[in-house]
């Protein structure tokens, strides 16, 4: 698998992580920083699968 760069933020309410660099909306959510990490990761590797890299 390739890198991709990760933004995490963090929120009152909880924290939200999306990818650089991939074209189309690829958003993770999550109460913690690992939950928000492995939701992102799982959504990258839907979207890449799904659209392919672009």
């Amino acid at each position: 698998m390739q890198n991709i760069k990760i933004i995490i933020e963090k929120h009152p309410d909880g924290y939200v992580a999306y990818p650089v660099g991939l074209k189309g909306v690829v958003v993770g959510d999550g109460d913690s920083y690992d939950e928000v990490l492995a939701d992102v990761k799982s959504a990258i590797q839907f979207h890449i699968e799904t659209f392919g890299n672009k």
